[in-house]
């Protein structure tokens, strides 16, 4: 097995304290991206592994929905979202060992709905895009 990291490189990242579904395949990190926004990451794992030996696609694709979903969130003054569309597109892979980042992008809010746009960077290379479509509710 790989020695992998046990915390992100450089200087500002927070845990992500989930103990649902995250907390079964994180933890997750956070750090402001100075525009107002949060980028996230992962550090990939073994446990991150897929038969090919990187990182399972459904792991990035959670890495991607729940990221711009916290994105979605922030910009709605922290009050409920939920995903309506979502797609994921596989450029490169995710090596275990590396630190995995999501960098969320708002291109277009309306009343109810907020479109979304993600690259996803594996130590600075890009392996992933991601876009979606996210609802946002009046309560809590």
């Amino acid at each position: 097995m790989k020695d992998v990291m046990k915390t992100p490189p450089g200087e500002g990242w927070e845990k992500v304290e989930d103990d649902g579904f995250i907390g079964h395949v994180g933890p997750f990190w956070r750090k402001d991206d100075g525009k107002g926004g949060e980028i996230i990451g992962f550090i990939a794992d073994d446990y991150h592994r897929n038969i090919n030996g990187v990182v399972q696609g459904g792991m990035l694709m959670t890495l991607a929905d729940r990221g711009m979903g916290r994105q979605v969130r922030h910009a709605n003054g922290g009050k409920p979202v939920a995903t309506v569309n979502f797609s994921y597109d596989f450029i490169g892979a995710g090596q275990i060992g590396t630190f995995v980042i999501l960098y969320p992008k708002i291109t277009k809010q309306t009343g109810t709905m907020t479109f979304m746009e993600s690259e996803v960077h594996a130590d600075g290379e890009l392996i992933g895009r991601a876009h979606g479509i996210w609802r946002k509710f009046k309560g809590k």
